[in-house]
């Protein structure tokens, strides 16, 4: 579990309520206190960025309104070198020249960074992708200089509850995670689902004949429209620009089932597995809502992602379903010959009170 982080410091401050909407980033255990006595890191960042050094004095030089700027400056990319310019010339005594230097590659973690966090958990390439430039570049600053409780503080704040989901902020909670800066490639995802149901309710199905319409046609349509807006039914989701569906509806006789399978594309920054699911998961319900007068006992499932490809992650592929067990086909029998005996029993009563 990660370390509990220290108290926020100067950013629960009202002044700097201003600050924080513009992405404005101090950390707790970087500094401490709202007068910004110390250099914070994003005025670090800035500074390396654009290869200058400024002593504790000549920080301190500045009115606080300067160091604030310098603070936003380097908390956000690309770092505006001229703005930092134009701050840098009321330091006294000036800034001295040094070697600028960037970011660390968000493309996965240097194996030193891993090791070194290590003891406080885990670093892995879906967790610092996820983060800020700044949020890799104060990881690295500090491992430079390794001290065990400003390596654990560090950790605990920047990544904490990130570690066993990118989907979790730092302190907990939940987040949209940030896929702007990742690389636009070519994703695609597949996946499955089924409706298993009665002979009555399968027999009009495979004869075109259930009063409510064209099922497959429907839950073909149902998908299609599901995967599209699959961002407004998924809090988390981003909204995609999606290239292509496709969905397959397979009646199967032995089961008395209908088997879907959707496959949807895009040219994105993340993946559609949870567009294939969503729209697989709509088509079964489509079909049951169609043909519930007649089998309330349908079964929908199991929905699972069957493949996907494209993005940092790369591929995977589902193992094949394991076959239906004689004690699940059973059961699944039972349920629906319990049903049919009700909906007799019901009919009987109806008829008895006419």
């Amino acid at each position: 579990m990660p370390h509990g982080p220290r108290s926020s410091g100067p950013i629960a401050s009202q002044d700097w309520l201003g600050y924080t909407r513009q992405a404005v980033r101090l950390y707790s255990f970087d500094v401490d206190g709202e007068t910004l006595e110390q250099l914070p890191l994003a005025a670090r960042r800035a500074l390396d960025h654009a290869g200058r050094k400024l002593s504790l004095a000549g920080w301190t030089s500045l009115a606080e309104g300067d160091r604030r700027s310098l603070v936003r400056i380097g908390s956000v990319s690309p770092v505006d070198l001229d703005a930092l310019a134009r701050v840098l010339r009321r330091a006294r005594p000036a800034p001295t020249s040094c070697d600028a230097t960037g970011d660390p590659s968000r493309d996965a973690p240097p194996a030193r960074l891993v090791e070194i966090y290590a003891e406080h958990g885990r670093l892995s390439s879906a967790i610092w992708t996820s983060l800020s430039d700044l949020d890799r570049y104060a990881l690295e600053k500090v491992a430079r200089r390794p001290n065990s409780e400003r390596l654990a503080n560090a950790y605990a704040e920047i990544i904490g509850h990130t570690q066993v989901s990118t989907h979790l902020r730092a302190q907990g909670g939940v987040q949209m995670v940030n896929v702007g800066t990742k690389a636009i490639t070519e994703r695609r995802a597949e996946a499955e689902s089924r409706v298993s149901m009665n002979r009555d309710a399968f027999a009009l199905l495979s004869n075109n004949a259930v009063p409510k319409g064209d099922v497959l046609a429907t839950a073909r349509i149902a998908a299609i429209m599901a995967a599209k807006r699959t961002s407004e039914l998924i809090p988390l989701c981003h909204a995609l620009p999606i290239t292509f569906v496709a969905v397959e509806l397979r009646l199967e006789p032995a089961s008395q089932s209908v088997h879907i399978s959707t496959t949807v594309e895009t040219r994105g920054q993340t993946g559609v597995e949870m567009e294939a699911l969503v729209a697989a998961t709509h088509a079964a319900l489509t079909v049951y809502d169609m043909l519930k007068g007649v089998d309330r006992a349908m079964s929908i499932g199991p929905t699972r992602l069957l493949a996907k490809s494209g993005g940092a992650s790369g591929s995977f592929v589902a193992d094949e379903a394991p076959p239906e067990t004689e004690s699940e086909a059973a059961d699944e029998t039972a349920s629906h010959a319990a049903e049919r005996a009700a909906a007799t029993t019901r009919g009987a009563r109806r008829e008895a009170s006419v």
